[in-house]
């Protein structure tokens, strides 16, 4: 077997992935993530994840309508833990052994979130899922996907997708038809043109540490696996 592109990758997911059409969480969606998960680990490749929680509860929906931000993005906070905690259920019936380390200290149903001890989940062979966010408000959970692969020393970011879209383009793929992927791109160019990537906070981040962003669609059968094993999927951002 051919040595796999990257050795430890953080896996970021939307909230809004795992939704169905009557269930904030679609079990069959659940399992196909879990399942391309599992691919991953079977090219020995270290694994962590982070879920958004957009699927319940948007902190910004709740500022929008007049709460307050802080109150709300703790309200999203809890939700990725609802979607890590799925996850985590379907990985282990799966037979990947996995932890949940939450940025909030919920020790009934999670670990907190330590560094050291992640790393040594990883080279276990464990997945670990961190949840919550930063545990600060005013944060994304994007952010919190690059904060958590720096100090993983993870090789890249894989930032999967949901709607269909294959990567980044240079317009909205989904209103001009014309639209061309670009298959990479600086983070200087994605910042100073706008592109729909990450917010600029975790852009900015992985610059500064150097870590490679993979835009990609999550829902594509493989592409996971494709990655890894060095095939041009989605977008590289570097």
């Amino acid at each position: 077997m051919s040595t796999p592109a990257y050795g430890r990758i953080l896996l970021k997911l939307s909230g809004e992935a795992f939704a169905g059409a009557d269930n904030p969480i679609d079990g069959k969606v659940a399992e196909f993530v879990a399942e391309e998960i599992v691919a991953a680990r079977e090219l020995g490749v270290d694994v962590a994840v982070v879920i958004g929680g957009g699927n319940i509860w948007r902190g910004m929906t709740g500022a929008g309508a007049g709460m307050d931000r802080a109150q709300a993005d703790y309200m999203g906070m809890l939700a990725t833990v609802i979607n890590s905690l799925a996850l985590q259920d379907t990985l282990e019936r799966l037979g990947q052994p996995t932890r949940v380390q939450t940025a909030i200290h919920m020790a009934q149903v999670a670990e907190p979130y330590i560094r050291r001890r992640a790393i040594r989940h990883l080279e276990k062979g464990r997945v670990v899922i961190f949840a919550a966010g930063t545990g600060n408000p005013f944060f994304t959970t994007d952010t919190a996907a690059a904060l958590r692969a720096v100090e993983i020393e993870a090789e890249a970011m894989l930032r999967g997708t949901h709607s269909g879209v294959e990567g980044l383009y240079d317009d909205d793929p989904r209103k001009n038809p014309d639209a061309t992927l670009l298959r990479e791109v600086s983070y200087l160019d994605v910042l100073n043109r706008g592109l729909k990537a990450m917010d600029s906070t975790a852009i900015t981040l992985c610059m500064d540490n150097q870590l490679p962003i993979v835009m990609f669609n999550l829902l594509g059968k493989g592409n996971v696996r494709s990655i890894l094993s060095g095939e041009p999927i989605g977008t590289v951002v570097r």
